[in-house]
This record gives structure tokens, sequence and C-alpha cells, in this order.
């Protein structure tokens, strides 16, 4: 008898070799497949104690192989820490179990050589489908995917020369609608912040911007940061930036990083909200509220963002849709205004 020591090294053919039944045999009754092969109850009852008795779990790499699916599905954002992409992967990861998958997550940092080394793993992992927010510079890779017949969902921003399915907010409108509410409150010299990127929805937030400004008539004021993940390169531009410009009435931010350090910078500087500077961030999160005055922001839905996400790969997933067109989904995002944007604050 093979003694539960030995867990690591048994295999199909010791269990075959041990019970005198051929490993197809068993290979079909690890697999659930018993009945349709019309094997004896007694077999398989023999079959399923042995391997509770020894301990005996598959190979999950060589079970993919044999069954052409992992069960897995990879996630792919920026930063998992990020409370955007934190919130949505763990509503991702709920959907996903229920309906008999599990998650990777993994941070690609924006760094295009970086995701294409996570992908690689991945595909030989032998994942069965990927939702990314890719950085610039993977189209190649999204593209072989897609040849070789891997579902893939993007989300949060587009790649231009990829088609593939895509959840995704307005953007354009979303910053749009949120300088016009600065204009509308009388602030006239309204600065952006934001992190330096030809991402498309980075693209869109400064559209928006730019375009309710050249509305209104006034002057735009940007201030483009290098993304990095270290607070203090982030702080440090935005103090020199808003040292330099103290004519300023408002300020965007474009992200809910940019936004939380830029908060610490209007702290540090001793700058009073809003009869100094009033703000408005991308990205609601609870710092926003809990600053005093609260933050006016915009808030991204994140239920209905992930509940697309997965959605769209588990049909991808569960069913022949290969010939079936990419979705893209664009969804509408709120405004929500506090003390921070409102001139009756003061």
């Amino acid at each position: 008898m093979i003694i539960k020591q030995q867990l690591k090294k048994i295999s199909i053919a010791d269990i075959a070799r041990e019970l005198h039944v051929s490993k197809t045999t068993v290979s079909f009754i690890l697999n659930g497949r018993a009945e349709e092969k019309r094997i004896g109850r007694e077999v398989v009852e023999r079959v399923q104690k042995f391997i509770e008795e020894v301990g005996y779990r598959p190979n999950p790499l060589a079970q993919s192989l044999r069954t052409g699916k992992s069960n897995i599905i990879a996630l792919m954002v920026e930063d998992i820490s990020n409370p955007f992409f934190a919130s949505i992967a763990r509503l991702i990861e709920d959907r996903a179990y229920k309906n008999g998958y599990k998650i990777i997550y993994c941070s690609t940092d924006n760094d295009p050589a970086k995701t294409r080394d996570l992908i690689s793993m991945f595909r030989e992992r032998h994942v069965d489908g990927y939702i990314i927010a890719p950085p610039e510079g993977i189209e190649d890779e999204i593209s072989a995917l897609m040849k070789a017949k891997m579902p893939v969902v993007l989300f949060d921003r587009h790649l231009n020369d990829v088609k593939t399915d895509l959840v995704e907010i307005d953007n354009m409108f979303s910053t749009y609608n949120a300088t016009k509410h600065l204009t509308e409150q009388g602030f006239k010299k309204i600065a952006y912040v934001t992190f330096s990127s030809n991402q498309s929805q980075m693209l869109a937030r400064l559209d928006g911007y730019n375009k309710a400004l050249e509305e209104s008539g006034y002057k735009p004021f940007v201030k483009e940061i290098a993304f990095n993940q270290n607070d203090d390169l982030i702080i440090g531009p935005i103090t020199a930036f808003l040292k330099k410009n103290k004519n300023l009435d408002a300020v965007f931010f474009g992200t809910n990083h940019v936004g939380t350090c830029g908060l610490q910078v209007i702290t540090d500087l001793g700058i009073q909200v809003p009869s100094d500077l009033a703000v408005v961030s991308f990205d609601d999160y609870n710092v926003f509220k809990m600053h005093s005055p609260p933050v006016t922001a915009i808030s991204q839905p994140i239920e209905a963002i992930a509940d697309n996400v997965i959605t769209v790969l588990l049909n991808r997933l569960n069913t022949s849709s290969q010939h079936i067109s990419s979705q893209s989904i664009v969804l509408k995002t709120d405004l929500h205004i506090r003390g921070s944007s409102l001139r009756a604050a003061q």
C-alpha cells in the first residue's frame, strides 16, 4: 500500500497499479466521467476511497492539459492596492468563485515589459481567460491571445488598435461635467493635475477638462506628473506647481492617487479649501468623504463595472461565442458635489 508520506510523488499510474485497474479508468473517475464511461460503482468507490486515504491531489497543470480548462482567470491591473482596482477585483472574485472560477491577481505598474512577462506566465499556466486594464504597448500580446481564441475583456481603458470586449466609463463627459460645475460656481483659474499618460482614459479626461474651459473662455492650467507609486515623487511636483501658481482658485485632480497626494500638499501649505482653493477629484474615495470639508469627486460605478466585466467574460468562457462580435460597454459616472467646490461653503 502506498503510504500518505508519499503524497507528493503519487501519480495516476501508481493508483492504477495499486488497485489493479487501468490508468484510463482512474483518469475518468478523477475527472467525473465514471458514469459516462459506465465504470462500475464498486471500482469507483475503491478508487475514491484509496485517493482519500493517501491524500492524492491531481496536478493542476496536468489536469488542465487533459481537460482543456484550468478554471482560473487572470486579472491584471496597474496597482491592485489602489482602492478603485481593489474594490473591482473583490467583486469580480466573488462572482467568479460562485461560477466555479478562481482569480489570480497581479499589478502591471503600467509597465509593458512586466505585463508581457505576466501574460507569458499566465499562458504557461493555461488560464482560461483574461481581464486586463492594459498599459500602452501590449497590443501584439492581446492580439496573440485573441488569435489563440482566449477570451479577453479590457476594462478602465482601451487600446485603439485592438478590438475586443471592453467595459469602460464615459471619461470625457465625467471631467467635462465636473469642470463645468467649477465654472458655474464662479471659479475661473482652474488647474488640472494628473499623471502623464497616453492611455485612452487619461486622454479622454484631459479632453473633457479642456473642452469645458474652452466653452467658458478660460485658460487651462495643466500639470502632468510621471506615473509612480511613490507618494513623495507625486507630492514634490504638486507642491512646486501650487507654489508657482498661487493665483489659482480651483484644482481638479485626475485620479484618486493624485488627489490624496494633492490634499496632503494643500494641508502642508496651509491652503484653505474652498476659500483659497476649490478641489475636485476623479474617483471617489473614503478619504475624500472624511476630509474637512468633504471633497467633491467623480464616482465610478464600481459594482456595474465589475458585474459587466465578469458577465462578459463568463459568457465567453461558457458558450461557443467566438463568432459573436466584441462588445463595448460604456457606463456613466456620478458627480458627488461636496463642500470643497462650493462657493457657499466659504
